[in-house]
């Protein structure tokens, strides 16, 4: 079937947070005695931030009666983090606009709250772009369970196979795969070149290398 509609992930996508999320995350885990490896961290992305803090208070045997605080704290570092520092990513503008001018239903699906998600479409200027937004925050299972992108779809009032999205996780292409949409991929990168890409329908290295013969071969 051929695509109507575009869905796109946010963080690491469309905006450079993905650092300034790390440096949260490791802030506050190093209050408990604890320092995150740059690898540790990359092998959880994706993940909702209750997810992120679970499994490493888990990992690291931290008291799990700390991990709310240690969310709110997390989630809030990185609002203001990108608020103040978080920079869009080569070809954002570009790729609304392609995708725009061919008549594209724009949908946007995410792990991170609403609250983040307003400071980024302001900050990139996408809101008049966007017809639906989904997030991942109070749904049962987050990525890479494919919930998220199937309620985007829902409101976005399109079937599933009509879509294609992009991600840049792992976490994420399996939740695309899974809700039965083409993704296209655009890794890190320092992890380009990982065979576990081959999963995606399309790996590009930037936003900017999208174009018709791209979307043609999906």
């Amino acid at each position: 079937m051929k695509p109507t509609t575009v869905i796109f992930d946010m963080d690491g996508l469309l905006i450079d947070s993905e650092p300034l999320w790390e440096e949260a995350g490791k802030e506050t885990l190093a209050q408990f005695g604890v320092t995150l490896t740059d690898e540790q961290y990359h092998y959880s992305t994706g993940l909702r931030t209750k997810e992120w803090v679970d499994w490493w208070f888990t990992w690291f045997n931290i008291d799990k009666k700390h991990a709310l605080t240690a969310e709110l704290t997390i989630v809030q570092k990185a609002i203001d983090k990108i608020g103040a520092r978080g920079v869009a990513l080569p070809g954002v503008e570009q790729t609304f606009q392609f995708f725009r001018e061919r008549g594209f239903k724009i949908g946007l699906a995410t792990s991170s709250p609403l609250e983040l998600v307003k400071v980024v479409a302001e900050k990139l200027q996408i809101n008049d772009y966007l017809q639906a937004i989904a997030s991942a925050e109070e749904l049962k299972y987050g990525k890479p369970h494919p919930q998220v992108y199937l309620d985007c779809a829902q409101a976005l009032e399109v079937s599933p196979l009509e879509c294609v999205c992009f991600e840049d996780s792992f976490n994420g292409m399996i939740a695309v795969k899974a809700a039965r949409m083409k993704c296209i991929v655009i890794p890190a990168p320092h992890h380009q070149q990982q065979t576990r890409w081959d999963a995606a329908d399309k790996k590009l290295s930037s936003l900017l290398e999208l174009n018709e013969q791209v979307l043609d071969a999906l």
